[in-house]
Formats: C-alpha cells, structure tokens, sequence
C-alpha cells in the first residue's frame, strides 16, 4: 500500500494536516534534541522527511523503513542518508547501539504495538530516550466529535483528489480512531520497559508525542 504511494505522500500529509504536519515533525527534533555525534534510529521514516533535520544538526540517523517503494523515493531525495530496509519487530541492529530512537505516524502499522516498543528498547542504550509521535485523541469531547468527523469526511475527499490511490487514506482515517489514547499508549510503553513516560499534546490532541527514557 505504502509503495504505491511513496511519491506524493509528503505531499498529502501536507494537504490532509493542513501543513501542521511539519510543526509536529519539529517537535520531535526538539524531543530528542540531536547533537554531533548522536546515533539516532529513525523508524518508518519513509522518504526520510522525518531523518533529514536530525542529519543536519549532526547526529547520525538511520532511516528504516518496511517499504520498498518509500526507501527508494527516500534515497533518491537524500542520498546522503543510509537508508535500511527492517522489520519494526526484528530490527536489523545489535542491543543499545542508539542513542535515541523515534517514530512518527508509523507505530499504528505495525502488528504488534507492544513488540515494537519492545524491540526500540532492544536497540536503545541504557538511558537512551524514545520519541513516539503519532495521532491520538483529542480530550475536549465536542472538538473530538469533529475531529472524528473530518477524519470520516474531508480526508477521504482530499486523497480522493489528490492521492493515486485513495483508498491508503481510508485505512488512514479507520487507524486513527482504533488507536489507543494518549494514556493506554504510555501505559503499553511502560509494559515494554521503558521508563519515565511522559506525553504532550500537539494540535489540541490530535497527534501526541510521548517521550520516555531506557532505564540504566
């Protein structure tokens, strides 16, 4: 599904946030604050929109992604990047080699959302830090109503227009809403070991980026 999609699903994500997107990706640079000399995993990072900043303050990122037709727009946009092919649930690394690790909008595809976590804290080193950035649920009940109804509504319209295969944005909108909430998801992290859970709210909780630690 993801590599149909690969060449205007930056574009998309543009149109279907209303450009909010990027101020969430800047959230995340700012969670994980990279350094020179940093080793950061970038997970379902498809065309390395999400990699690209964390290079250019100097760490050294590892974009992974599952789709092949992603990895290949990615490299042909940053070629610089070593872009991997993996498995969010048997990553291709060795234990603790990151200092950090993170996926943004990714971790609802995956299988098992407890495996992954699982498996990020495998190859995080001990005091490392996760950023989850993903979409959630807005508390103010009447502004979830919405929410719930644009997700039904105006998305399915705009991939209609502007998407080659509208139907990924169907999955899209039936992922967000059986998504957990801001607190089962920092629970479900906490049962695949990490520590120190915290999360924001972005957009009024319609994404949330939750942060926690690898215990030492």
């Amino acid at each position: 599904m993801f590599d149909g999609v690969a060449p205007r699903y930056d574009l998309m994500n543009d149109l279907a946030s209303l450009g909010q997107d990027r101020a969430w990706r800047a959230e995340v640079v700012a969670a994980i604050r990279p350094r020179p000399g940093m080793t950061v995993l970038d997970l379902a990072a498809g065309t390395g929109t999400s990699s690209a900043p964390f290079s250019a303050r100097g760490a050294f990122v590892v974009p992974v992604d599952l789709s092949l037709g992603m990895l290949a727009e990615g490299r042909r946009r940053h070629p610089q990047l070593p872009f991997v092919a993996g498995d969010a649930l048997a990553l291709p690394f060795a234990d603790g080699v990151f200092d950090a690790v993170t996926i943004s909008f990714g971790l609802r595809n995956v299988s098992d959302t407890l495996g992954a976590l699982t498996e990020l804290s495998r190859v995080t080193r001990p005091g490392g830090t996760i950023v989850v950035c993903e979409f959630s649920t807005p508390p103010w009940r009447p502004f979830r109503s919405v929410y719930r109804g644009f997700l039904g509504t105006a998305l399915p319209a705009v991939a209609g227009v502007a998407s080659a295969n509208p139907a990924a944005y169907d999955y899209l909108a039936e992922s967000i809403l059986a998504w957990p909430d801001q607190q089962a998801l920092a629970e479900m992290m906490y049962d695949a070991g990490w520590s120190d859970v915290e999360h924001l709210n972005l957009s009024a909780g319609i994404v949330a980026l939750h942060r926690a630690r690898r215990p030492e």
